[in-house]
């Protein structure tokens, strides 16, 4: 099969990223980048070795996909012009400024039979990958999501900017409607939502309670999973998950029993186990996942529709701590 040709708008801090790890995926071409600072836009398309283009419509005329790692108030003007060349597309996150921006996206890419993925890098970390064959079926979800302060990406709330990574991975593993929704959170150094906290109950009666904080003197992004007989920790940042099972017999999976529980007569053992998947760069593996897809393979990548259903849940928690 030949490659994909590809191009990324916006070549800032993370666009950066992802023009360079196209240049590294063996089934993509990346032939070009555009952004509104030429310099910039020299600079990575020299590392890169590719084509810098003088504006987006000639990007699209020379590619057959496209990133779009622009500030999210110009996602919708942007991808639509994509979707209206039939242009294939990653837009990173959040996808859109609105609800309404993101169904009319959507029902574009169907329309067109784009495909339509959204950067939601967390769920190809090897953390949550290295869970994805067990049976899940969470009653209690806790996530902490915490940064230094950073002025970039304090144009939006915290709440699009760094606890929308956690509503994702919930929502894809819950795989429930909202029942309810409780939040709050407080301005403090920026113009925008600092520190925010999020309950939210799903109708099959798992809650999930999340925390993002873009003021903590420390780095933390961990996420505790709890259901019947299991504990799972998954650490982000370490790229690493933990299992805690209850059984009566120790699994060939088990790295080790680390006690037991119940009287005599009646023990379980606690299983320890920490599974593991070989790959480290997120980024790289949910590029090469798009790329798969536009060349026709299964798709497996963060959809419109699911990147829009992460917004719709962010856009209510957001309404709740501004109200």
């Amino acid at each position: 099969m030949e490659k994909t040709k590809i191009g990324v708008i916006g070549v800032g801090h993370l666009g950066r990223y992802h023009a360079l790890n196209y240049a590294q995926i063996v089934d993509a071409d990346l032939i070009g980048v555009f952004d509104a600072d030429p310099e910039r836009a020299k600079l990575v398309a020299d590392e890169g070795h590719c084509e810098v283009f003088e504006s987006i419509e000639g990007l699209l005329d020379a590619v057959y996909a496209v990133s779009v790692a622009v500030p999210t108030d110009h996602h919708y003007d942007i991808v639509k012009s994509v979707f209206q060349k039939g242009i294939h597309c990653l837009v990173e996150k959040p996808i859109t400024a609105t609800v309404e921006e993101a169904d009319q996206l959507v029902q574009l890419a169907n329309e067109k039979g784009l495909v339509f993925h959204v950067g939601q890098i967390e769920r190809f970390n090897p953390a949550i990958r290295a869970i994805g064959s067990m049976d899940l079926h969470p009653q209690f979800i806790e996530a902490h999501r915490l940064a230094p302060f950073n002025p970039r990406g304090t144009e939006v709330a915290v709440i699009l900017d760094l606890m929308i990574h956690d509503i994702d991975v919930v929502l894809s593993l819950v795989k429930s409607p909202v029942a309810h929704l409780d939040a709050s959170g407080v301005t403090v150094v920026s113009e925008s939502t600092d520190i925010a906290n999020a309950r939210i109950r799903f109708e099959n009666g798992c809650v999930a309670n999340l925390t993002a904080s873009r003021i903590s003197q420390k780095k933390m992004r961990k996420m505790r999973l709890f259901q019947k007989d299991t504990y799972i920790s998954i650490d982000f940042d370490a790229k690493m998950s933990e299992i805690y099972q209850l059984e009566s017999e120790i699994s060939e999976k088990a790295d080790m029993v680390v006690g037991e529980i119940g009287a005599e007569g009646r023990k379980r053992r606690i299983i320890y186990s920490k599974p593991q998947k070989d790959e480290d760069n997120a980024l790289k593996t949910e590029l090469e996942t798009f790329i798969h897809a536009v060349q026709g393979k299964p798709e497996s990548g963060v959809s419109g529709a699911e990147g829009r259903d992460a917004l719709a849940v962010a856009e209510q928690i957001l309404k709740l701590v501004e109200d």
